[in-house]
């Protein structure tokens, strides 16, 4: 090949390529919908989104401007159900409900999710106001207990877990006919007003906090105490999202590394962020006291979430379970040392 046709070729080859560039950078989304809930284990997505760490990583990876949509969503069966109605791209939730929907949805084209990353991990409280009860036996047919949603979110998974841990794990389910789908901030109230049938509520912080304030409100579990501190919130989204997308799931990915930066170097400020959006009636000092606590952790690297699955898959709840935790995960994610 003569120098000209050399140069030719290359110049093709050049302009190829930057074609190619420009229509996968063109492929990328504009607008990105992420759903965070009430408590602190949402607290990486809320610092994200105020500090707009997302739109910036985005700008860092040559994708421009993207528009954020933040939205409020509670229990694990909401979050599913938006997920598979396709109005989320990215979602924060219990490592339970994540695990059902994957399960459910494994090799069904277009419909697949899987794991971004791990989330967060503190202590779950079994809070009561009914002074009768003191252990998980106490309680009765007349004690409701509140839950974000029955038997897939969080909450009520590991109420199962500490269930069979109590009685067995053939009774898993033995509290079950107790649970009440209900918000934390609604739990929360009702709990304090003690005029409902709800006397008990298996919560997260602030929520598990705040009751504790009232003198009528006692402990009457920590999931930590039983099950040990494992991941039990994570981020997902539809496979099919991931794959197209993959320098927008990069983004996210590095937003949320962002955040828990953030959240280890100044909890204060942290703290004061969550206050600020959170929607949640609690004081910067009450916050700054949950993030000192030892059990309440944050980590894009998954912690034991297959404790969640070998349990689901024991239980029936899901049929299909992963082999190893990467088959949750998205690749970026395996050389991690997660479990």
């Amino acid at each position: 090949m003569n120098f000209w046709k050399y140069t030719k070729a290359l110049a093709f080859t050049a302009a190829l390529g930057v074609a190619v560039a420009a229509t996968t950078a063109h492929a990328e989304v504009k607008e990105v919908r992420i759903s965070k809930g009430f408590g602190i284990l949402y607290l990486p997505l809320i610092v994200m989104a105020d500090q707009k760490m997302l739109e910036e990583q985005a700008a860092k990876a040559g994708l421009g401007d993207i528009k954020v949509n933040w939205l409020m969503l509670d229990g694990g069966n909401v979050i599913n159900d938006a997920m598979m109605a396709g109005t989320l791209d990215f979602a924060g939730t219990g490592a339970p409900g994540f695990i059902t929907l994957w399960s459910k949805a494994k090799g069904i084209p277009n419909v697949e999710v899987v794991g971004v990353s791990a989330l967060s991990s503190t202590s779950l409280w079994l809070n009561s106001n009914n002074p009768k009860v003191k252990t998980l036996q106490d309680l009765s047919p007349s004690d409701k207990i509140a839950l974000p949603g029955i038997k897939t979110s969080l909450s009520a998974v590991v109420l199962q877990m500490i269930a069979a841990h109590e009685f067995g794990r053939e009774n898993y389910a033995k509290l079950d006919p107790l649970t009440v789908g209900l918000p934390h901030p609604e739990a929360l109230a009702a709990l304090k007003a003690g005029q409902t049938e709800i006397t008990t509520h298996f919560t997260s912080p602030p929520f598990s906090y705040l009751e504790l304030q009232d003198p009528k409100i006692h402990r009457v579990v920590n999931s930590v105490d039983v099950i040990g501190n494992i991941t039990l919130d994570v981020t997902f989204a539809p496979k099919r999202f991931v794959d197209a997308n993959p320098k927008t799931t990069d983004a996210f990915l590095a937003a949320l590394d962002e955040a828990n930066a953030f959240i280890a170097k100044d909890k204060k400020a942290a703290a004061e962020i969550y206050v600020k959006n959170s929607n949640v009636k609690v004081s910067v000092e009450d916050v700054l006291a949950m993030l000192e606590d030892k059990d309440t952790q944050f980590s894009t690297t998954p912690n034991k979430v297959m404790d969640f699955a070998d349990f689901m898959h024991l239980a029936g709840t899901i049929k299909v379970k992963p082999a190893t935790w990467t088959d949750l995960f998205i690749p970026q994610l395996h050389q991690r040392s997660g479990s």
